[in-house]
């Protein structure tokens, strides 16, 4: 290694893709410091997104280009800017929709997981459960109980699996419906994301609400959305809300980090067949019309419903499964999307007050 300098090494370095990036690790300024000593190449890498299981396979990455070198990879996510005008949210540095623009695509059960995905690879992560009328996080968590609150203000949040979350479904009975209007539904909606003590997270995961209209586009207006995720099945039918749901983030300004198509294929729990019921390649080819990347595909498999209906998600029920792999590949993609985005700065910089005598 003693022929290696550090621009020979940089070189090298320049030719591993991050695959969650889409760029090498010099263009993605992941190499954070090269250093050279008594023969032995020293590498440090810092990702800007939460990777606990992919980074062993990134150290054999670089040792492969760089034999014999001794590497270190650590993660470190920061705030990402929101919307003009909004400020973020405290003890939050970013906030993550997934949205679908419709129901029944599978929304609420890939929240749920992309935030437990997020967690297991070594993020601080909250779920915030944004559907007043269906509210579904406290039975998929296996979450019951009222949250408690220290000072009669504010709510503490419920924790479940190393997850933050709240939801309207802690606060009312299960059966009970919500015969409310929509600034009622919006003000809930509002008291329920400014009123936790969400605890230093570094991802706030909102699951919205089925639909486009009055209530969806007023939260994209007032809550510091660092990035949203769009749902969707192969489905022509799903792929039209789904479009919907890209147009309304559009129109707010809040980037797309991705589509994420749900039930891709149906795995047969006897025999193991996958049959693409719904189509095919529905999610790739809205996210080729819409300039966006294709975040994953998920599965249409009886465990996936049988984990969440049991108030233990797929990521946590069986975390060495192929599913769960798919859940924090997306998770991983999704992150480090965001990651390629503006940082928000305003937080490093103390507010200036010029007094007059």
């Amino acid at each position: 290694m003693t022929e290696l300098d550090r621009e020979s090494v940089e070189g090298r370095l320049a030719g591993i893709v991050d695959p969650h990036t889409g760029s090498n690790l010099v263009e993605s300024n992941e190499v954070k410091d090269i250093r050279i000593e008594d023969g032995t190449v020293r590498i440090e890498v810092n990702l800007g997104y939460p990777a606990k299981s992919w980074e062993p396979e990134l150290v054999g990455m670089i040792q492969e280009a760089v034999p014999g070198a001794n590497v270190e990879v650590k993660s470190n996510t920061v705030s990402h800017e929101v919307q003009e005008g909004i400020k973020p949210l405290r003890g939050v540095k970013n906030i993550i929709a997934v949205a679908s623009g419709k129901g029944g695509v599978g929304k609420s059960t890939l929240s749920v997981n992309l935030a437990l995905a997020l967690s297991s690879e070594g993020a601080r992560v909250g779920i915030l459960d944004a559907d007043i009328y269906g509210p579904s996080q406290p039975r998929m968590l296996g979450v019951s109980g009222q949250p408690t609150s220290k000072d009669g203000k504010s709510l503490e949040p419920m924790n479940s699996y190393h997850v933050q979350a709240m939801s309207i479904g802690f606060l009312v009975d299960e059966e009970s419906p919500m015969i409310w209007r929509g600034p009622m539904v919006t003000q809930a909606l509002e008291q329920l994301l400014n009123d936790t003590n969400w605890d230093d997270l570094d991802y706030l995961i909102i699951d919205m609400p089925p639909g486009t209209g009055d209530t969806q586009l007023t939260l994209a207006q007032k809550v510091p959305v660092s990035g949203s995720v769009i749902v969707t099945t192969p489905q022509d039918i799903a792929l039209l809300d789904a479009r919907k749901a890209y147009k309304m983030f559009e129109k707010v300004d809040i980037p797309v980090l991705g589509v994420v198509e749900n039930m891709s294929t149906h795995i047969c729990s006897q025999c193991g067949h996958e049959e693409h019921i719904f189509g095919l390649g529905g999610g790739e080819d809205m996210a080729k019309q819409y300039g966006t990347e294709l975040l994953g595909n998920v599965p249409l498999a009886r465990s996936i419903r049988e984990n969440a209906d049991g108030g233990c998600p797929s990521v946590v029920a069986d975390p060495d499964s192929p599913i769960a792999g798919v859940y924090r590949q997306i998770a991983r993609n999704m992150a480090a999307r965001l990651s390629m985005r503006k940082k928000d700065y305003s937080s490093k910089f103390p507010n200036i007050v010029i007094q007059q005598n």
